[in-house]
């Protein structure tokens, strides 16, 4: 800035007796707005929002723990293909009972029941169903983050290019306020007028500490999203600006939102879930087999004396009493209806905030087209002061309107480019 104040402090308007150095101020206003926009950080090897996205994605401990969810998920599909457990049985005999071919020692049995064909099968597709659903709460979880990844990145953008238009409108001032006091020296302005000027300077000066202290916090919430230590360092780009189109949407793809294909996923789940449940109420057959030793019988003899008893056996298990079945059936068809119920609800509140943000995008649009309408409107008029001061003339009043109403615009303009990437990041996750 002290360069500005060295080309500024030779311009000098005098009456009687000082010299007049004919400097073009026309000039030297363009020189500043050039060095205003060169304090824009301009970095070629910053990092890219996606590298920040996919390191988000990465690190955050809820999509880790929803990875962790949908592995466990995964092994329940292992976990369905399981029987019953294996009944082992053995018993002895108190008082022998005596047979034609001895006594009966003990008994020895072991029995397996095996569900209907097809049970084993039903359960397992159940349990693929739930793993697909919690591996689209991960691609749910992932949206979310780039969204806050995304918002945070514009937020940090927005709050650094305010402080950047403040830092310009305060040298600005700084250089209005030499030349108030070289006309005051002259007797063409009062000390009132310098007074104005640095007390404006005062008010940018705090709003800059404000946003200052917007950033520091804003970063914090940037790098904990990317669970990554809260002073580590962000690169921002440098300038955004408002493409000329928009990125052409449809609403038929808001069906692909994973928030609706959860419903789906649910749905497709107590689908099979009813189809376990059928398969469950049918019988169970079993099978098993029984050991008895016998003692040999001393007396008599014959062929079959002492041989021991092998008797196979098979079993059903039927529900006679299977309102647990019907039961289930009944929540079953009750819960698809509630989902049919929720899917609508929720289809109904994304083609809302997928209106309301393709509204205020556009609205941002318009905003941004005015403030730059407007902004050119007060250069304009700065120019006609800039006149009037080479002709000797000026009112630091007017200086003062015209300089609050360009940072006016211009705060309004990064508002407005700002609201324009804020709601086009949420028709994103709405729609792609």
């Amino acid at each position: 800035m002290k360069y500005i104040k060295s080309i500024l402090l030779v311009l000098f308007i005098a009456s009687e007796g000082v010299v007049r150095v004919d400097i073009n101020l026309k000039f030297i206003r363009n020189f500043v707005v050039l060095l205003c926009m060169a304090i824009l950080p301009l970095t070629g090897n910053a990092q890219q929002l996606q590298s920040y996205i996919q390191e988000a994605t990465l690190n955050n401990p809820e999509v880790q723990a929803l990875e962790l969810r949908y592995t466990i998920s995964e092994e329940k599909v292992n976990e369905a293909n399981w029987l019953p457990n294996t009944e082992l049985s053995a018993g002895y005999f108190v008082s022998e009972p005596e047979t034609r071919v001895g006594a009966q020692r003990a008994r020895i049995g072991v029995k397996q029941m095996l569900p209907w064909f097809g049970t084993i099968t039903a359960r397992e597709n159940y349990a693929t169903s739930m793993a697909e659903t919690d591996y689209v709460e991960i691609a749910i979880a992932k949206r979310k983050i780039a969204l806050s990844v995304t918002q945070s990145y514009y937020r940090l953008y927005g709050i650094r290019a305010k402080i950047d238009v403040l830092d310009a409108n305060v040298a600005l001032l700084e250089t209005y306020e030499q030349l108030a006091l070289t006309s005051v020296e002259v007797g063409k302005a009062s000390a009132v007028d310098v007074f104005r000027l640095q007390i404006r300077q005062n008010e940018l000066i705090q709003q800059k500490a404000t946003l200052e202290e917007a950033l520091k916090a804003e970063k914090i919430v940037f790098n904990n999203i990317l669970d990554r230590d809260a002073t580590a360092a962000i690169e921002v780009i440098a300038l955004m600006e408002i493409p000329s189109e928009d990125p052409i949407h449809t609403m038929d793809q808001l069906a692909l939102n994973p928030e609706l294909l959860k419903y789906d996923k649910l749905y497709e789940s107590v689908l099979q879930s009813e189809i376990l449940n059928e398969r469950e109420s049918l019988p169970m057959i079993g099978l098993g087999l029984d050991y008895l030793p016998v003692s040999e019988r001393t007396d008599v003899d014959f062929d079959d004396n002492g041989k021991d008893v092998v008797m196979p056996m098979i079993s059903v298990s039927i529900p006679l009493f299977n309102d647990r079945y019907k039961s289930i059936s009944k929540q079953n068809k009750l819960r698809q209806q509630e989902l049919d119920e929720q899917r609508a609800q929720r289809f109904n509140q994304l083609e809302s905030a997928l209106a309301r943000a393709v509204s205020n995008r556009n609205k941002a649009r318009i905003a941004y087209t005015t403030q730059v309408s407007n902004l050119q409107q007060a250069k304009d008029a700065e120019e006609i002061l800039i006149k009037n001061y080479e002709t000797g003339t000026i009112d630091f009043n007017d200086v003062l309107d015209i300089q609050e109403l360009q940072l006016k615009f211009q705060l309004n303009q990064i508002e407005s480019v700002l609201s324009y990437y804020m709601e086009q990041a949420l028709i994103n996750y709405l729609i792609n």
